[in-house]
């Protein structure tokens, strides 16, 4: 079977182009000659007589091939930050209708005095918890005092042990009974029990690793590997340049104050440090913790306060439908205000501390917007508690030869109680 290859035709061999007209004398003789011309070029162009896809692709004349939808899984296109922006635009829009309709119906809720009152002494129900804020320090110094006397060998191991665990439960108890007892100011004894909850997990991380120090001193080989790999930081810029502190060197009461004070509940001898103060990154923390603590002080007065208020009656009443419409519109102002305090406190908050302490590890908080499943998002938002769970919790439970099931249940109930513990001035 031979190709088709056209052959050039000549002027006898063409069709006749004929134009009929009424006047044939009122056609102008180069608009006849035009159309000869291009009826010429027509007929003697190669590429219409060849049937190849790629000739009329190459020209346009081809629109359709084998693709698959963009939705497709099959597709490869993972570009959606227009609907992303269309979604946020959505959100913008339904949250401002939202506010607005807020605004309308109860108008404006917001008054800053009405949280002072709340942190101003009322009465003498308001006392004992400025009490115990005063009488931390006791706790703190008796916890002190121990170490001393454990590391100069003045008492025994297990003397110091029950000591220790009596001063615990005494702090972690004593705030607990005394707002269930009293019931003093909501705020006021919530922010005594985070206090006094951080205290507790503080002072447990800072007893188990000088008792480590006792049991397993640091040999030079490790001190050595240490300042080796920590050299390179310093030199950069990143760490300042500190000496390694080596037990029981560490028992004193800067290096104690320190740690209570700064953004960590797992303790260690030499914490990495930066070099300086950037003034600039702390005044924008600042203007941060300001702006944040009034927004999320002005969303729960003027959204979340009339929502709940509303919500006591289908309560009282065992009216399902309605506390379930009621949950679902305290949902929304439930996440944004989550959302808000997650970035005012993980951010703003523990990076201003970081920052006047010069504490190298900011490492507060990861993706966890990235989660894949439950234990992810768990194990990422909250990188203080979940460094103090796995470093005091779980591996120990590990190595003592429990199952990794069994530990991670453990931490997970240690983590629901002091949630609990947190929510007692609600009670």
């Amino acid at each position: 079977m031979t190709e088709y290859s056209p052959k050039k035709a000549d002027s006898s061999s063409l069709p006749k182009l004929s134009i009929q007209s009424k006047s044939s004398s009122s056609l102008d003789n180069d608009l006849l000659y035009f159309l000869k011309k291009k009826w010429t070029q027509f007929w003697n162009e190669p590429e219409f007589f060849t049937f190849g896809a790629e000739r009329f692709q190459g020209q346009g004349l081809i629109c359709h091939q084998h693709t698959d939808s963009l939705f497709s899984s099959t597709s490869g296109f993972s570009n959606y930050r227009g609907l992303i922006n269309l979604c946020i635009v959505l959100l913008a829009l339904s949250n401002g209708r939202v506010a607005l309709e807020n605004v309308i119906k109860y108008g404006l809720l917001v008054n800053p005095m009405y949280w002072v009152r709340l942190f101003v002494f009322q009465g003498p129900k308001d006392w004992p918890c400025a009490v115990l804020v005063a009488a931390s320090n006791v706790f703190l110094l008796t916890c002190f005092g121990l170490e001393k006397l454990l590391s100069q060998r003045t008492i025994a191991e297990s003397v110091g042990r029950s000591l220790h665990i009596l001063n615990l439960l005494v702090i972690l108890c004593l705030p607990a009974g005394l707002v269930l007892y009293i019931h003093p100011n909501p705020v006021f004894s919530s922010v005594v029990l985070s206090m006094y909850t951080i205290i507790f997990l503080k002072l447990i991380s800072y007893v188990t690793v000088n008792r480590w120090c006792r049991e397993h001193s640091q040999s030079k080989k490790s001190l050595r590997k240490r300042q080796k790999s920590t050299s390179s930081l310093s030199s950069s810029g990143d760490l300042a340049d500190t000496k390694y502190i080596e037990y029981p060197n560490n028992l004193n009461l800067k290096d104690f104050y320190y740690f209570m004070v700064a953004p960590t509940l797992c303790y260690e001898l030499n914490f990495p440090r930066s070099a300086r103060i950037r003034k600039r990154f702390l005044i924008k923390r600042l203007i941060e913790m300001v702006i944040l603590s009034q927004v999320l002080l002005a969303l729960v007065q003027q959204w979340m306060f009339p929502t709940i208020n509303n919500s006591m009656k289908p309560f009282h009443e065992s009216n399902y439908p309605s506390i379930l419409e009621r949950l679902l519109k305290l949902a929304i102002p439930n996440h944004i205000l989550w959302l808000i305090f997650f970035y005012w406190f993980f951010h703003s908050c523990l990076n201003v501390v970081a920052e006047l302490l010069m504490f190298g590890d900011r490492e507060f908080y990861k993706d966890w917007w990235n989660a894949e499943s439950i234990t992810g998002f768990w194990s990422s938002w909250n990188i203080p508690v979940h460094k103090w769970a796995r470093r005091h919790l779980y591996l120990p439970m590990v190595k003592s030869g429990y199952d990794k099931m069994t530990s991670s249940v453990v931490v997970f109930l240690v983590s629901a109680f002091f949630h609990e513990v947190l929510q007692l001035s609600y009670y």
